[in-house]
């Protein structure tokens, strides 16, 4: 295959670094400031494509889909990875779009920070709108457990309520974390490993972060309600059982 990426910065160099280093498939780039490898800006380089990954901010998503509308033909396959489906699953388009996430990634982003094992063992999600064709659908299953993550089936909306409950809504609570101790110099001067990690997300990309907030709010309330419930639950006469359970829950999880 001919496979595209539309992006380089964490999730796209990492797709376009896999597979270049992988030699399994021929991979051109666009982006603005990578000028290296098979990498352009011209958008031309794309129509002969059978695979294209959009991987640009979620703020500029649909106006690089519009861009790919006005030059690609039905039969290529367009993916995204923006962490939220809703607002891309709206339109039709041209060519063959399969909108997707990756649940990969580290606090830091750009190019130099992407690697060719991104996304060994992780989930990859799929959305499919509509009525993707079947083999369609199996080339960008098989692109992505290629790349070394575990493709799953899902719709836009649940995903959306989803990746609010695991990813967005930590990423929050990360930084009211690190906003409650601004005015409290001991606790910075206590701060050790257990705060350090539980705050890491806080460290997200601010352009990410902003997106996420702002266009998956409702679901994020959400989350904020439920986790308002179960810290009450939590604080409670009960609190060793619960947790004991909540232990057992995340071995599991991970195990």
């Amino acid at each position: 295959m001919k496979i595209g990426v539309v992006g380089l910065g964490l999730i796209g160099g990492s797709i376009f670094k896999n597979i270049f280093e992988s030699k399994k498939h021929e991979i051109v780039g666009i982006s603005r400031s990578v000028n290296e490898f098979n990498v352009s800006k011209d958008y031309n380089n794309l129509k002969d494509c059978n695979l294209i990954f959009v991987c640009t901010p979620m703020n500029v998503t649909l106006e690089v889909l519009d861009r790919l509308n006005e030059i690609l033909d039905q039969n290529v396959i367009v993916t995204d990875v923006c962490s939220l489906k809703e607002f891309v699953s709206k339109k039709k388009y041209n060519f063959k779009f399969i909108p997707s996430h990756p649940m990969a990634g580290t606090e830091h982003s750009g190019w130099e920070y992407a690697f060719p094992d991104m996304f060994e063992g992780a989930t990859w999600a799929i959305t499919p709108i509509g009525n993707p064709n079947s083999a369609d659908l199996k080339s960008l299953e098989c692109i992505i457990s290629e790349l070394g993550a575990k493709p799953l089936i899902t719709t836009p909306e649940e995903h959306d309520k989803a990746v609010a409950l695991i990813s967005h809504g930590p990423m929050l609570i990360a930084q009211a974390l690190c906003k409650n101790i601004i005015n409290n110099k001991l606790a910075q001067e206590l701060a050790s490993s257990g705060f350090r990690d539980t705050t890491r997300l806080a460290m997200s990309n601010v352009e990410m972060a902003n997106d996420m907030i702002c266009m998956n709010k409702n679901n994020i309330m959400d989350t904020i309600d439920l986790l308002n419930v179960n810290l009450k639950e939590l604080v409670s006469e009960k609190y060793k059982e619960q947790s004991v359970n909540i232990k057992i829950f995340r071995e599991n999880l991970y195990s």
